[in-house]
């Protein structure tokens, strides 16, 4: 269990309560091994909708003792990458 753990970056103690809370017990056989191609494959999810952007996105930019703030309606994100993209171009 600690391995599979360790090789999807989840903690071992996080793992083995999640699998005991499941009712998973003993008779819990040793994992396959992937292949490293299997490890790395793409798994495209369905969305569920997109939602509307909530709030505001914010930026805070320091240059020695200056420091600029930034706030940016998350309705017109795709605006502000495209400043801050070429600001920092």
């Amino acid at each position: 269990m600690a391995a599979v753990a360790l090789a999807n970056g989840v903690n071992a103690n996080l793992l083995r309560n999640w699998v005991v809370g499941r009712g998973v017990g003993a008779g819990v056989s040793a994992p396959r091994q992937q292949s490293p191609a299997a490890k790395e494959e793409f798994i495209a999810l369905p969305l569920m909708g997109a939602a509307a952007p909530v709030g505001d996105i914010r930026i805070q930019l320091r240059r020695g003792a200056t420091t600029v703030s930034i706030v940016w309606p998350a309705s017109s994100s795709a605006q502000c990458a495209a400043w801050l993209r070429e600001w920092l171009g």
